[in-house]
């Protein structure tokens, strides 16, 4: 699934073909997604997108026409900016088209969406709930260590709760963990203050490098134009089952915890 860094990334990659654009048409092949395309969609053929901006793993397309167009990539989905001589593919199934680009949303599973927000935007029901982003000005280390006081959850699947903090999946919330020293089974009430603040210096300094570097590549993966992303060639952790920890050599341990692989090592992380 898209993380966090690739939504990021793929946002980057549109924004200079949507920004300040009006909308000359919008091409839907495909209306079961997730949810279904709604028809107000349709009507937005004339309006302007006035700013692009990204809201956990949604990507918000702010128009002047009193909401946003919200987009999420689902598990497989990928935009692309493409031209009009390239045929459409199997599973492209909408393009927001301008008079200078066309951004084609392609998805093989459909568990992604384009749907309408009204205006006032924050409350539309999947983004009212969500927590801070953790590259904001309100994600830190008092943050986390009050929201967990009291929680014997695993401090991963904590850390991946999206009304704690958003677009920490399972990739970042391993190697976060991994850099913080803290062993990601580790009930969420029982990690210090002082840990808590590492942490978030962690979650942020992840989710930085790999945001710079394009995103995590782990199997299809691609960006706005079409490349994949490079992180996975510093992940820590993550995949490295057996293989040595970079700082101790002792042999990095999985296990599942929350229903997700997690990725440790037993000698770094308490």
């Amino acid at each position: 699934m898209p993380e966090l860094p690739e939504v990021e990334t793929t946002l980057r990659g549109i924004q200079p073909f949507l920004e300040q654009q009006s909308l000359a048409a919008i091409t839907v092949r495909e209306r079961r997604l997730r949810w279904p395309i709604p028809a107000r969609v349709d009507a937005l053929v004339g309006a302007r997108i006035i700013g692009l901006e990204r809201r956990a793993k949604y990507i918000l397309l702010h128009t002047d026409a009193d909401g946003a167009l919200l987009i999420h990539l689902g598990m497989s989905g990928s935009l692309r900016v493409v031209t009009e001589a390239e045929a459409p593919r199997a599973h492209d199934h909408f393009d927001l088209v301008t008079d200078g680009a066309i951004i084609r949303y392609n998805d093989p599973r459909r568990f992604g969406c384009l749907l309408w927000a009204p205006a006032p935007v924050n409350r539309h029901p999947l983004l009212a709930t969500l927590g801070p982003e953790p590259l904001g000005p309100n994600f830190n280390g008092a943050l986390l260590y009050a929201r967990a006081r009291g929680r014997r959850q695993a401090v991963k699947n904590f850390l991946m709760d999206g009304k704690i903090v958003v677009g920490v999946g399972n990739i970042y919330a391993s190697e976060s963990l991994y850099m913080a020293g803290i062993h990601p089974n580790r009930p969420a009430g029982r990690v210090s203050a002082q840990r808590y603040a590492g942490l978030a210096r962690a979650v942020q300094d992840v989710l930085g490098r790999s945001i710079r570097q394009g995103g995590t590549t782990l199997r299809d993966y691609v960006n706005s134009d079409g490349n994949p992303g490079y992180f996975a060639l510093d992940l820590m952790v993550y995949g490295r089952e057996g293989k040595p920890c970079l700082q101790c050599s002792e042999p990095v341990r999985q296990r599942v915890i929350g229903q997700r692989s997690s990725f440790y090592c037993p000698r770094c992380q308490r």
